[in-house]
């Protein structure tokens, strides 16, 4: 970050945000809901921020005389400023009912902090590395970290984890029997997965015209229709087109043969007006771009990610993906593509469904 220039800030949103949570519980949850301690500029704000919560975490009482003894038991009171800045705090608040506005204020400011230290990290980056699109991934990985507000911590400790998975072997428990992921549309398949299940990387492998896309085309729909998340599908191999006119046929049980020849009678074009509706409804989302890399697909299902949401990743075929062009075989290069592809499920945490192409 330029040492020039003052970075951006509202020390006055900090202040009131802070008096704000001194005086009033419902005040420390709105605050929660927005902002961490590092969204603050001044690092005194960042401590006592942390002390706060702590305390709220414990469900012990906040306010100024909790806090002022609270902060003397960590000898911190002279570090956020003594009894006389917290008590100017308080003072300087009227009113509560703004905290929201004002912690969003913060939030702004410490985004515009984040993107200008972003960018000087990617410019140095830009000097030191030849590879265009590592730098470009890298650059486009802090970006949407940025955008989606995530803390991206290195470890998380035992007693966290262990906490998070009994809870959900907690819900598993209560809904046994129930799906707990995407689902498929099939029955048997779903009875045997409980639905994809958010960082899967799963293959459908087959030989040619062995119905593979016709089969995930069928799970792309159910799961969009049935979950109403939405399902971003990369067809290298057929156009969009293409892609709906299958789906068409497949929803309303007509020959494709038909369709491509205009052949219909009465009854199809009532099986089509039919079929037109859920269709409609289903937030399937295509792309046809022929020879993608996993670069390309993770930058286009990130930004979809971050507009729309995302429940669901469907890729035809494994095989047309453009790899990075350093392996010093088509199948090394497959298996990078691979690798990649479950590091973007897992980024992405959505469940990733490509399929692969055998040998005849």
């Amino acid at each position: 970050m330029d040492r020039t220039r003052i970075p951006p800030q509202n020390i006055e949103a900090e202040q009131s945000v802070l008096g704000s949570m001194l005086l009033s519980r419902e005040a420390i949850i709105e605050v929660s809901e927005i902002l961490r301690a590092e969204d603050f500029y001044k690092e005194s704000h960042k401590k006592l921020f942390d002390v706060i919560m702590e305390m709220f975490e414990k469900d012990i009482p906040v306010d100024l005389v909790t806090v002022v003894d609270e902060l003397r038991k960590r000898d911190m009171l002279e570090v956020v400023g003594g009894i006389e800045y917290l008590a100017s705090l308080t003072s300087s608040v009227i009113t509560t009912a703004n905290v929201s506005y004002y912690a969003k204020l913060i939030k702004e400011k410490a985004t515009l902090r984040r993107l200008i230290e972003a960018s000087s990290e990617i410019m140095e980056l830009s000097y030191q590395e030849d590879d265009v699109e590592t730098v470009l991934d890298i650059a486009e990985q802090k970006i949407f970290d940025i955008a989606q507000g995530r803390n991206t911590t290195t470890f998380s400790s035992m007693k966290d984890i262990l906490m998070d998975t009994f809870y959900k072997i907690e819900e598993l428990y209560k809904n046994k029997g129930k799906l707990t992921g995407i689902p498929s549309g099939f029955p048997d398949l779903d009875a045997k997965t409980a639905g994809f299940q958010p960082s899967d990387f799963i293959l459908i492998a087959a030989r040619p015209s062995m119905g593979k896309t016709s089969f995930a085309l069928n799970i792309a729909q159910n799961a969009a229709l049935l979950t109403g998340l939405p399902v971003a599908i990369f067809s290298l191999e057929m156009s969009k087109e293409q892609l709906v006119t299958r789906l068409i046929c497949s929803t309303a049980n007509i020959d494709s043969q038909k369709l491509r020849t205009g052949n219909l009678d009465e009854e199809d074009w009532m099986k089509l007006a039919a079929a037109m509706t859920p269709l409609s409804k289903a937030p399937i989302y295509i792309d046809d771009t022929p020879g993608v890399t996993v670069m390309d697909i993770r930058a286009k299902a990130r930004r979809l990610k971050l507009e729309k949401g995302l429940g669901l990743v469907m890729i035809d075929y494994l095989q047309l993906m453009q790899g990075r062009g350093r392996a010093e075989n088509r199948q090394q290069e497959i298996s990078e593509i691979s690798r990649s592809l479950k590091s973007l499920a897992r980024e992405l945490n959505v469940p990733v469904i490509t399929l692969s192409q055998l040998s005849r």
